[in-house]
């Protein structure tokens, strides 16, 4: 009996190795089936655009001329270099642009003026490091398509109209705006206000201030950052806000964060005669709108 379970248990194992080595042999033969696929896909694109190292990207695809360049690794607007932008726009127009698929290349004796090409609907000039230029022109809509020319090569392609979807934002909707932290009634530790020379403190250790500093408290913790008045405010422009060291209104608050204490400061300054007032934060240099209610009970 112990002999026929032995040759049984040898036999089973025996039939999960062939069954394993049949399961490993079928998922390495996809393996390789799906990158021969991968290949043959790869071997068929075409690429209208094939930049090794994209150093700046003009356009105009009907929100005005933007230029965009990289230096150092880090993009900025050519026009404002001090402009806060979010680098994950140009980023992301540099994968696209640096190697553009096409759909199809056109065949046959169509001239430019047949695709909208003679006179473009968008122009893209894009530079590499070595200063060489590539320019694209965009034509006319086909379907989910563009027509597009590269250079003076006169060959049409057509592309994906996703293609320029990055390039549609106006430059304020590229704006990195700064992090406003989580302040509430509960971790708002002391709020200092200092206007013409005089300060007001609220501290949450002293019991006669609890009701200010829950105002105060609200009116931190209703601050959304979005709507901005300049996005790299130069110090002489500072008193057309109201924001110059001699008008400004300033509110430092001591909260916590992961058990630690953090100091927001917040310089408060005129009204933009639209139920706003212009204010900056910390060292930045964008000035935002902040309703006045807000601001008013910041300054409880």
């Amino acid at each position: 009996m112990e002999q026929k379970r032995k040759r049984l248990f040898i036999l089973l194992f025996g039939v999960l190795l062939i069954l394993l080595a049949v399961y490993f042999g079928i998922q390495a033969r996809n393996k390789s089936e799906e990158k021969k696929k991968e290949a043959k896909a790869e071997a068929e694109t075409i690429y209208v655009t094939d930049i090794e190292d994209l150093k700046e990207i003009k356009y105009n695809v009907g929100n005005g001329d933007f230029n965009l360049k990289k230096e150092g690794g880090t993009w900025y607007a050519a026009k404002d270099k001090d402009f806060p932008l979010a680098q994950s726009y140009p980023k992301q127009m540099a994968e696209t642009f640096s190697k553009l698929k096409a759909k199809r290349a056109l065949e046959g004796g169509d001239s430019l003026e047949d695709y909208g090409l003679k006179d473009p609907v968008y122009t893209v000039v894009l530079t590499d490091k070595q200063g060489k230029e590539t320019t694209l022109y965009y034509g006319n809509v086909t379907g989910d398509d563009y027509y597009i020319t590269v250079d003076n090569t006169g060959k049409v392609y057509t592309v994906n109209n996703t293609s320029i979807s990055d390039l549609q934002n106006k430059l304020e909707d590229m704006a990195q705006l700064d992090t406003y932290p989580n302040i509430g009634s509960g971790n708002l530790k002391k709020e200092v206000i200092t206007q013409n020379g005089s300060s007001t403190t609220y501290d949450s250790k002293n019991d006669d201030d609890s009701k200010n500093i829950a105002a105060v408290a609200g009116g931190l913790g209703a601050v959304k950052l979005g709507a901005a008045a300049d996005y790299s405010v130069a110090d002489k422009d500072l008193s057309k806000f109201g924001l110059d060291e001699t008008a400004r209104i300033t509110v430092e608050a001591t909260y916590t964060k992961d058990k630690k204490d953090e100091v927001l400061t917040l310089y408060i300054g005129s009204a933009d005669g639209k139920g706003n007032r212009y204010v900056m934060m910390n060292d930045s240099r964008i000035v935002y709108l902040i309703s006045e209610d807000i601001c008013n009970n910041i300054l409880y």
